[in-house]
């Protein structure tokens, strides 16, 4: 599955609003079935029990829509996963919560993972004063991260940090100083993704 996919056509796939923007709720309102032509009939077969591997693959994928990362990306998470000590699901989405765009997304300095993207990717985010340009750097708790200087009069970034939701608890922000903080490593109950992460180890370990 590329990054580069029609989000709306992924999410009516799954049924499921994965993106919380109220564009995606309308389109999952008006079309409650997959897409392509086979959509309409599908949703009368719904019912029908589906199989255990097709289950763990719609999770699969569905957490790499939500964090925006490829197979092999997801792949390395979940080897690096089974190495810490806990839960592997758990250790997986703290991997995946920790990225840097994603804690920009998360923060309200961007509408979505992939504008949070962007925005790291070029080379618009500071952490510990230090440019990184990487989406998939690691946070660690108490490194802080800001906005470059030149892009805090944009007129987007304004209105998306307007309109931002409150963070979550581990995240300390301050948007009108365009500072975020990684306060502590979150507990699963913290994460607001609604993803049964045990299907997806169930996926990865069938098939090592």
């Amino acid at each position: 599955m590329p990054v580069t996919y029609k989000k709306s056509k992924v999410q009516r796939r799954f049924g499921e609003v994965l993106v919380p923007r109220r564009k995606y709720q309308k389109i999952i309102e008006k079309r409650p079935y997959p897409a392509g032509e086979h959509g309409t009939a599908q949703q009368f077969v719904r019912g029908k029990r589906r199989s255990d591997f097709a289950m763990q693959l719609d999770e699969k994928q569905k957490l790499r829509f939500v964090y925006n990362v490829l197979e092999r990306q997801m792949r390395n998470y979940f080897t690096k996963a089974t190495t810490m000590p806990g839960q592997t699901g758990h250790n997986l989405l703290v991997l995946l919560e920790r990225r840097l765009d994603n804690l920009v997304y998360r923060a309200g300095l961007a509408p979505t993972i992939w504008a949070a993207r962007q925005l790291v990717v070029h080379g618009h985010i500071l952490v510990n004063g230090r440019r990184v340009d990487r989406p998939s750097y690691s946070v660690e708790a108490g490194d802080v991260i800001t906005l470059h200087e030149k892009m805090r009069r944009n007129a987007h970034i304004k209105e998306w940090v307007d309109e931002a939701a409150p963070p979550p608890n581990y995240l300390d922000v301050d948007l009108s100083d365009f500072r975020i903080e990684l306060k502590y490593i979150p507990e699963r109950k913290e994460i607001p993704v609604y993803i049964n992460e045990q299907l997806v180890v169930e996926f990865y370990n069938r098939r090592t």
